[in-house]
């Protein structure tokens, strides 16, 4: 039988992972049976989310188990099909596949995706599930209107950059946040945003203030921590937070103690919702139906932090715990 290459979780970390908690494997590649597909892995997602699962807690998808296969998004190629719906050469994309070189897997567990809207990692971005959360969180908690002031934080990041850019489409003021000069340029030069702060500069409650003169309307939280402890004194009555990510906690080892808003959120009448992308399956495609023709355009754009090989995926996946990552990071095969 086959041997191909796998990503194998070793260990369960204690605060910030590092390189021993990986393995690379050679497992058998098993046959594919009826209504089954082999697939040769194109393009692999490394998202923050994963870091979550590397707890052995409950939470809204299962944790990783130790000695198994890493898994996350990937897009594949088909090299084997039993399944009528699929040929040899489609392109595919699986939300939860495992990390290997090549993988057979239920047919169910993919869908094909439309290399002519946009280029297959696409689908793993602003295609696929950063893209749709940027567009749920932002439309369903955020329900923005024109004039109106959205702040992101993380938003050099993959999901925070598609929100700046919706808001703007829809006529807000884009104001975002990110944690080096390089990255502020690129909010404001690339992806369009009306202003950016670098958080790592003193006098951030200063600088929002001057950037958001009109206080904030919305504020589209990928980060927590002291980021986000600023934005909440600029929000406005009646203000929307859409809760996405606290990305600054995902290794702390004792539970963070920080202001505490509920005083500010009552007076204000201000609304904080936390929200997980799958629970929303039956918008997807109401999603990719607005964003695919932005996309395409070009009034939609993307950026990728692609790394080269697939044993890059534990060091990508360590990367984006120190902002090693501009918009989107993905390994290519």
């Amino acid at each position: 039988m086959k041997q191909v290459k796998q990503i194998t979780f070793a260990a369960r970390p204690t605060g910030l992972p590092d390189a021993s908690i990986f393995r690379i494997d050679e497992v058998p590649l098993p046959d594919a049976k009826e209504g089954e597909l082999q697939l040769k892995g194109m393009f692999y997602s490394v998202d923050p989310y994963m870091r979550g699962r590397m707890n052995d807690a409950e939470s809204y998808v299962p944790p990783f188990q130790v000695n198994n296969a890493l898994e996350g998004g990937v897009v594949a190629e088909v090299t084997v099909s039993r399944d009528p719906r699929f040929q040899p050469g489609d392109v595919v994309l699986g939300p939860y596949l495992p990390w290997r070189t090549e993988m057979t897997v239920p047919a169910s567990a993919v869908q094909k995706v439309d290399a002519n809207i946009a280029p297959p990692s696409y689908y793993l971005g602003v295609l696929g599930m950063t893209g749709l959360t940027a567009y749920i969180g932002l439309m369903d908690i955020g329900k923005p209107k024109a004039g109106e002031t959205v702040v992101v934080s993380g938003a050099a990041g993959a999901v925070g950059s598609v929100v700046g850019q919706i808001a703007k489409h829809l006529g807000c003021r884009a104001v975002g946040i990110a944690g080096s000069e390089e990255k502020v340029k690129l909010l404001t030069d690339y992806f369009g945003f009306d202003a950016a702060i670098n958080y790592n500069e003193p006098g951030l409650d200063d600088r929002l203030s001057t950037l958001c003169p009109n206080g904030v309307d919305i504020y589209f939280d990928n980060v927590g921590g002291e980021v986000s402890d600023a934005v909440m004194r600029q929000l406005n009555f009646f203000a929307r937070v859409p809760l996405c990510g606290q990305i600054s906690y995902y290794n702390a080892t004792e539970a963070p103690t920080g202001p505490r808003w509920q005083g500010l959120m009552v007076t204000r009448s201000i609304l904080m919702q936390g929200f997980i992308i799958r629970n929303y399956a039956s918008r997807f495609r109401e999603g990719i139906e607005f964003l695919a023709p932005l996309v395409k355009a070009g009034k939609i754009k993307s950026e990728e932090t692609v790394a080269e090989g697939f044993e890059k995926l534990p060091e990508a996946l360590l990367g984006l715990f120190s902002g090693k990552n501009k918009g989107k990071m993905i390994v290519k095969a």
